[in-house]
């Protein structure tokens, strides 16, 4: 989940705050402080962060485009400048416009805003673009929420009672309330100074940016491994009190499946699983990094000595082309494939299925799939030549049965002509012309589209008194039974305006045989 770190550098955040020690401390040193933390965390445990930088005052400027090398975060923090005044409104609309550029308007992103609480004086001041945000058109609307699936947290440099004392803090809950509520507000608590700076964003790290560790479970061999992006809580819509679902830290997989069974399902979320290698003495070396390179070095190597059933379970999907169904929880599973990056290297994926007994309907419940010994017969075939997916339904769905849809006039049109050139060739088309007679009938009841049916009569009488002298005599009055019909369905009123009830051909003494009878 790529992160839009977002620092105020208007004038506001030069005033000076009284830290014991005789060296003088803004309010900008102290957020560039409790940056530094932060990127030193992810550097060392969110290796695979994507971060940019974006400072702001009057205008926005994106000093480091998304990147991994916190190095270069942190040598811009120590490189900026100092502005004018604040507008974070033109703040947002940075961070709209390089995320866009970047990820699209479909990949997750986290913003942390930092700033002091001051919101600007006049127009373009936060107050000024709250008030107006309503009464704007499509192009100038206020970014937020953004387009793009978000978290909105805003890091203050300033404590509860500061932010109280103006309508700052009424004004920042704002923002995280037209974010759809996604996101937080930290504040300092005390007085300004380093420690308690490192505590804020310490509460950052752990809601945000803690990785997501788990044990990989298949039988009797395991793995430590840590999953990244770390997977969100789910909330089922369909429960009277929505409660979030987190998945398990024991990943426990159930069994493996072919990956042209399960094919291409609809997933949550998608997640990268690594290793995490342990020496003798039970220490974590890896995924991590660390400062000294030849350190990393030696680490990497002791940690490729070792075994490791994900290394194992990673080769084996790749090789034999099949998925490993793990379980988070109850009535909620996901599976482990192999996604190749290119021809050479490839790692080891996972994805969230939906909650549910039964998240893939042509794999039928989870809970009822089994080995293929229980079978009484293999059901991939001796050649391994057929497969026993996708289930077949138990009932006949709604889309898979002939329904007459009139989306647009043309279709209409489609139908009414059909009936009339099957009118043009009885009695040989007797029992066509009664089918596709009966089938718009019946659309036109189910809309209410009584006028129709008075309408297709009208046109029956006229093709009647069209018929040339060669005719059949059936024609004429199978054209005169069929309008009348039709004219009683549409008074609405008749046995003869049942949903139910079909327009049989009349019997004459020209039925020509009992074939063309319905």
């Amino acid at each position: 989940m790529p992160t839009v770190v977002v620092m105020d550098v208007s004038l506001s955040m030069t005033r000076p705050v009284s830290v014991e020690g005789s060296e003088e401390y803004q309010r900008k040193h102290l957020a560039v402080h409790g940056l530094t933390m932060l990127f030193e965390h992810m550097a060392t445990n969110y290796k695979l962060e994507f971060t940019a930088l974006v400072v702001f005052s009057s205008l926005w400027e994106l000093m480091v485009p998304f990147t991994r090398d916190y190095n270069t975060l942190q040598e811009a923090l120590s490189n900026m400048e100092d502005y004018d005044k604040t507008c974070l409104e033109s703040a947002l609309v940075g961070v709209c416009n390089v995320v866009q550029q970047e990820w699209g308007a479909a990949i997750p992103c986290q913003v942390v805003l930092v700033t002091d609480g001051c919101l600007g004086i006049g127009r373009g001041s936060l107050r000024h673009s709250l008030a107006t945000c309503n009464q704007r058109n499509e192009s100038n609307r206020f970014p937020l929420p953004f387009p793009f699936p978000s978290k909105l947290y805003i890091m203050c440099m300033a404590n509860l009672e500061e932010l109280q004392s103006s309508d700052s803090l009424d004004c920042l809950e704002r923002l995280v309330d037209l974010n759809n509520g996604e996101g937080q507000i930290f504040t300092i608590d005390g007085p300004l100074c380093l420690k308690n700076v490192q505590s804020m964003f310490g509460k950052l790290i752990d809601l945000a940016y803690t990785p997501f560790h788990a044990v990989l479970k298949c039988g009797h061999l395991t793995s430590d491994v840590q999953v990244f992006p770390r997977p969100e809580p789910f909330i089922i819509d369909e429960e009277i009190d929505p409660i979030p679902k987190a998945i398990n830290t024991d990943l426990e997989i159930v069994g493996f499946i072919d990956i042209a069974d399960i094919s291409s399902p609809p997933v949550l979320s998608r997640h990268l699983v690594l290793p995490i290698a342990l020496n003798k003495e039970g220490d974590e070396v890896g995924p991590g990094i660390t400062d000294d390179t030849e350190d990393e070095n030696s680490a990497n190597q002791i940690a490729g000595k070792i075994p490791n059933f994900c290394v194992l379970l990673h080769g084996s999907l790749k090789v034999e082309g099949m998925v490993a169904i793990v379980q988070f929880g109850p009535e909620w599973h996901g599976m482990l494939y192999s996604q190749a990056d290119s021809k050479k290297k490839s790692n080891l994926m996972m994805s969230l299925f939906e909650p549910g007994p039964e998240p893939l309907p042509w794999l039928g419940k989870m809970a009822q799939l089994g080995p293929i010994s229980d079978a009484k017969e293999n059901p991939y075939g001796e050649d391994d030549n057929k497969s026993p997916f996708p289930l077949q339904p138990k009932n006949k769905r709604s889309y898979a049965q002939n329904v007459t849809v009139w989306i647009k006039p043309s279709g209409l049109q489609t139908d009414v002509q059909k009936i009339l050139r099957n009118a043009r060739k009885l009695p040989e088309k007797t029992q066509t012309f009664y089918k596709e007679l009966n089938r718009l009938r019946k659309a036109a009841l189910a809309f209410g589209f009584l006028d129709l049916l008075k309408g297709v009569a009208d046109m029956l009488e006229r093709e009647c008194t069209l018929l040339p002298d060669t005719a059949h005599p059936d024609a004429a009055f199978q054209l005169t039974h069929a309008a009348q019909q039709l004219k009683a369905a549409s008074n609405g009123t008749s046995e003869y305006a049942a949903y139910d009830h079909n327009i049989t051909p009349l019997q004459t003494d020209f039925s020509s045989s009992s074939t063309e009878r319905i």
